[in-house]
């Protein structure tokens, strides 16, 4: 019985103690999950006014996603912006890309990922000449394919796969575009 008792008081101190912990958690996700939200939104904004610096008045549109890779589509009178979230090494990798009325790109963003430090993670840094990965998309339109695939857009070495699934969301994001008509 004495033993009883014992594994009873141990058992209790753990779930007192796991109780407290997640109610502190609870407690400080509650406090900050505003500003998170907050935060995100600004990210998704500057994001926004990146790739299509003159785009005014975005708003939101409906469309058809063939590729699962769309998550939202903005409309203004200089363009689309275009949220898609292609499968990267490393995991999804959110991006937005501009597009203006011709159907050719005006910009693309990466606004998170988790591919590779020193290999994807390339993709979303800017050198310190201010050039970028993602600058030799602007200007193109029609489908991209990786030089290693026979295309036009310049892979990262050792990051294949982080930009295939970039150029993917491009591509994605230009037929979205085509099918809005």
């Amino acid at each position: 019985m004495k033993n009883v008792l014992y594994i009873l008081r141990i058992v209790g101190t753990l779930f007192l103690i796991t109780a407290l912990v997640a109610a502190g958690l609870a407690g400080v996700n509650a406090i900050t999950q505003p500003r998170i939200a907050e935060y995100k939104a600004e990210k998704m904004e500057k994001a926004m006014k990146e790739v299509l610096p003159e785009g005014e008045n975005l708003n939101a549109v409906a469309f058809t996603d063939e590729t699962g890779m769309v998550n939202a589509v903005y409309a203004c009178d200089a363009g689309f912006v275009v949220e898609v979230a292609p499968a990267g090494f490393g995991g999804t990798i959110s991006m937005m890309v501009g597009i203006d009325m011709e159907g050719a790109v005006k910009g693309v963003s990466i606004v998170s990922q988790t591919e590779t430090a020193g290999l994807g993670a390339v993709a979303a840094a800017t050198t310190s000449s201010g050039q970028a990965f993602r600058d030799q998309f602007v200007g193109l339109s029609g489908t991209l394919a990786v030089d290693k695939d026979g295309g036009e857009v310049d892979s990262i070495t050792g990051a294949t796969i982080t930009t295939r699934a970039i150029t993917y969301g491009v591509n994605a994001a230009l037929a979205c575009v085509r099918n809005l008509g």
